[in-house]
């Protein structure tokens, strides 16, 4: 018990620090957390919902969860509006598909992700929030920076805060300094409910190949992730100037 207490402790003490050194939230604020159903998102709205209490910032905070019915990826409904109701969180249930024939170019992750986005993006714009909450840890913006400059040739990651030039709406990662390994053992302790199903397309990306690699750097350098980090601050890049939509900075979580 100890030691998931201590876990907690430093969880916490990266997220209030990534909301406060990073400016994330503001005083009357509308967050809008985009809810996959992982541990990452309803740690998320936990976080939150329990951070809404204190007395500055004040802001609101609701939920949305996307369902794609085309794709074999799905978490309980149910469970998500409970989790949400729990903690006083309004839940919001979209449902969207896509053809993929309109554009076989595309892959099925990024013709996925671009309609769950735009989803999220129109009830955001509808209800007059001002920012987008995704549950993306420090080890998922290290992992995209990694794929990004090996696949790419590019040195950027997932910018911590993105306001968008078409739109008046900021995408936050408030988890931005956390560990994944921490929240996992966080969710496994307090019992958060797995998805039913997982995307079947998931092992497919480069992704698992970029985990295994960064493992392997941790093991040549404990102080990796820092390393990058830092990198990324001196670069500017976990702060980009406004941007049009794009699937590289948001990916649904």
């Amino acid at each position: 018990m100890e030691i998931i207490n201590q876990v907690e402790r430093r969880l916490n003490r990266c997220f209030n620090k990534a909301l406060r050194q990073y400016q994330l939230i503001d005083d009357n604020d509308r967050v809008l957390i985009a809810l996959s159903g992982g541990k990452d998102s309803l740690f998320l709205v936990d976080r939150l919902a329990r951070r809404r209490s204190v007395f500055r910032p004040q802001f609101q905070v609701e939920a949305v969860h996307v369902r794609m019915t085309n794709i074999d990826y799905e978490s309980s409904a149910e469970y998500l509006h409970n989790f949400c109701a729990e903690r006083e969180v309004p839940f919001h249930l979209l449902t969207t598909s896509f053809d993929a024939s309109t554009d076989r170019r595309k892959e099925p992750c990024f013709l996925c992700s671009w309609n769950r986005r735009k989803q999220i993006f129109n009830l955001a714009q509808a209800e007059g929030f001002q920012k987008i909450a995704l549950g993306h840890h420090m080890d998922d913006i290290l992992h995209t920076t990694l794929m990004n400059l090996l696949f790419q040739g590019r040195f950027e990651g997932m910018p911590v805060k993105l306001p968008m030039k078409k739109m008046p709406v900021t995408i936050i990662r408030p988890l931005c300094l956390c560990h994944e390994a921490d929240i996992r053992l966080y969710a496994q302790s307090v019992g958060f409910e797995k998805q039913k199903r997982l995307c079947p397309y998931e092992t497919e990306t480069h992704r698992s190949t970029i985990s295994s690699l960064y493992q392997q750097m941790e093991l040549l350098n404990p102080e990796t992730r820092y390393s990058i980090w830092h990198a990324l601050e001196r670069e500017g890049k976990l702060f980009p100037t406004p941007t049009t939509l794009n699937s590289e900075f948001f990916q649904y979580k």
